[in-house]
């Protein structure tokens, strides 16, 4: 079965088509303000969620609207790499694209919480789409080499992207701002936004040079059904427990159990249909026999769990230990995601200029796990100006991940398993994030319990609800005991964090730099057979060996030249 999906992957069409510079930053620029609305949208809902509860009357359940989404993005990340190989980007792209556009107009028209709920799932699926799917074009059309410093920017946009979501989402939910405005118009000014990129896209994206035609029964021969029809089984059935256990599911009910015990058959199920009966599986397991591609997954998994976890959980900490606004609280993070933007576009010029990566993923981890370790310190007495140097600290490391471990895990890879190391290192990430979160809810809420003062342990069933104390008759020794409750919970949800993003910093260890020299991405000065025997003779003698490249052997190097 292995040589069957080596062959299949040799047989996936090279969609590569490096572009001119006028051209390559015209597409750039339009991928660039696709990520950005779509982490506008992703990042956004948050802050208006309490206000859409209480208009539809859903207070108890409004938090599905999120988890909805970021199941169905999980979800959809690992099959966007194989659809675009066999579909072809541009038409994938612009499929998540009108999706969001559609989903995002029926998200204002929302008459009830199910239906909200509905239509944010369908706009997790198109996020999840345009996330992998803007990157992945990014790897078609420039070289490995200049790949960092391109992907940089477009990390800054995913940065600027979640800084401005939560102030805009605030905008739309304080009526006095805009008149008659309310939570709508945040999903009605996303559509038409995001319809417009999609018929720029339409224009200005490319198609590959000698595509083959579309021959549709073919190409539906090639989809992994039964891997998608187990995987989404395994990932729902998990993810919702996982999810909402302890708060809105008991942690040993018969339905959590149920669920748990039948995703993780689902799980098994899947596992065993990509190693033996998919032909062109979503996830090669192959991915999984290079040691430094499996590390980076792994380090994707574990700091997933970091970084969703540190940007839901700090503002409560602003809010409910330091009794901050809202707004307040968005703006302590602008530190944390500014730094980002300007480490994301640095390390990016550092790996076009240097051709190395190495060295930025070493110096990232350090930096974020130097910031999370920090943030263990957090109590109500700490001052808001050494908050903002550790949020840089931590903003630092992660302008220096994001993007850099993507260039790195596509160096160890080939080109074929280019679209799903993409995808799968999307969905990992995401899935590290429904962990983090569903682990922090449990910290915070038991931690919280523990220490809440006997009178007031009422509030620890709502932790996620900054108390009016002065209304609650609170005396101020007893408001002083009560935020440093709020203040111990969420600094147990940080120590939390410190040894997973420790164990990140432990396993470059086992990533060795092998630069950025793709024989096979460089443009030839012209299409003689001279030029080709040339770039035979470099894949042979200064190619990466076949260790490197999971999944292949000689045959497969001489095929990608």
């Amino acid at each position: 079965m292995k040589t069957r999906q080596v062959a299949a992957e040799a047989a996936v069409f090279d969609q590569t088509n490096l572009l001119p510079k006028r051209q390559l930053i015209t597409v750039l620029c339009a991928l660039a303000v696709s990520l950005f609305i779509s982490f506008v949208d992703q990042n956004g809902i948050g802050v208006a969620l309490p206000t859409i509860g209480e208009e539809l009357c859903a207070e108890e359940t409004i938090s599905w609207a999120g988890t909805s989404a970021l199941i169905a993005n999980t979800i959809f990340q690992v099959l966007y790499g194989r659809l675009s190989d066999l579909f072809g980007r541009k038409a994938v792209f612009l499929s998540a694209l009108a999706l969001l556009a559609v989903s995002e107009l029926l998200c204002g028209f929302s008459q009830s919480a199910t239906m909200l709920f509905i239509f944010r799932g369908l706009a997790g699926v198109a996020n999840g789409g345009i996330t992998s799917l803007a990157m992945i074009i990014v790897s078609d059309i420039v070289t490995l080499k200049e790949r960092g410093q391109y992907q940089g920017i477009l990390g800054s946009c995913v940065g600027s992207g979640s800084m401005a979501g939560p102030f805009i989402a605030a905008a739309f939910t304080q009526p006095s701002t805009f008149g008659d405005t309310t939570w709508r118009g945040f999903f009605w000014l996303v559509s038409p936004l995001v319809a417009i990129v999609g018929v720029v896209c339409f224009f200005i994206l490319p198609t590959p040079r000698d595509a083959p035609p579309m021959n549709f029964k073919a190409v539906s021969k090639e989809i992994d059904y039964f891997g998608i029809i187990a995987g989404s089984a395994a990932i729902i059935l998990l993810l919702i427990p996982i999810s909402e256990g302890g708060s809105y599911f008991k942690w040993d009910s018969p339905l959590v159990i149920s669920m748990l015990a039948v995703g993780g058959c689902c799980m098994v199920g899947f596992v065993v249909i990509e190693y033996c009966i998919a032909r062109l599986p979503m996830m090669p397991l192959s991915l999984f026999t290079s040691t430094p591609v499996c590390v980076m997954l792994i380090q994707n998994l574990l700091f997933g769990i970091v970084y969703y976890s540190q940007l839901y959980y700090l503002p409560l900490f602003f809010q409910n230990a330091h009794q901050l606004t809202p707004m307040m609280s968005a703006t302590l993070l602008l530190p944390m995601t500014c730094a980002q933007m300007v480490a994301s576009i640095l390390s990016g010029q550092y790996i076009s200029r240097r051709e190395r990566y190495g060295e930025v993923i070493w110096t990232g981890f350090f930096f974020w796990t130097l910031g999370v370790g920090l943030t263990c310190m957090f109590d109500v007495d700490t001052p808001i100006y050494a908050m903002v140097i550790i949020l840089m600290v931590e903003g630092i490391g992660i302008g220096c991940i994001f993007q850099p471990t993507l260039v790195a895990l596509q160096a160890h890879c080939t080109k074929a398993q280019r679209a799903v190391v993409i995808s799968n290192r999307n969905f990992i990430r995401s899935l590290g994030g429904a962990i983090g979160l569903a682990i922090s809810a449990t910290i915070l809420q038991n931690t919280l319990q523990k220490a809440m003062p006997p009178e007031f342990v009422s509030l620890s069933q709502s932790a996620y609800h900054t108390p009016d104390l002065k209304a609650l008759g609170a005396s101020p020794a007893q408001m002083q005991d009560i935020s440093h409750a709020y203040a111990q919970a969420s600094r147990s949800v940080f120590i939390m964090n410190a040894p997973f993003i420790g164990l990140c910093l432990l396993g470059c260890l086992l990533i060795k730099d092998h630069g950025l020299q793709r024989p096979e991405e460089v443009k030839p000065a012209n299409e003689t057979a001279q030029s080709s025997d040339v770039g035979l003779v470099l894949s042979i003698d200064t190619g990466p060996k076949d260790s490197e490249f999971p999944g292949t052997g000689p045959e497969k190097s001489r095929v990608d030249v």
